[in-house]
């Protein structure tokens, strides 16, 4: 695969990551953009190997604070119910045992 197409795979990807993002898509949209217009004057091979690197780094930072923010949803929804249910009950109990 040329550094052409790699470089254009990741910024579709980075694109298509953007559009969930917690600051707002365009937010991250016009970054993206300006990031990769600000190297399109790159012609060392290494050098965009070292910058195709590093967006597949974002990828996947991106890509972990997405899997933790639905983690924490996860557990708002689900874990922390559970934690008031048990203190709820502990103290019906507590009452229930002073009678």
């Amino acid at each position: 695969m040329s550094l052409r197409s790699r470089v254009i795979d990741l910024y579709k990807n980075l694109y298509h990551m953007g559009k969930e993002y917690p600051g707002g898509s365009k937010w991250f949209h016009d970054r993206l953009k300006l990031a990769f217009s600000k190297n399109k004057e790159v012609q060392d091979s290494k050098q965009v190997e070292q910058l195709i690197a590093r967006g597949e780094f974002v990828v996947k930072e991106i890509e972990a604070l997405y899997s933790l923010r639905k983690y924490r949803a996860m557990k708002q929804r689900y874990y922390d119910k559970d934690e008031e249910v048990s203190i709820a009950t502990q103290k019906f109990e507590d009452s229930v045992k002073k009678l």
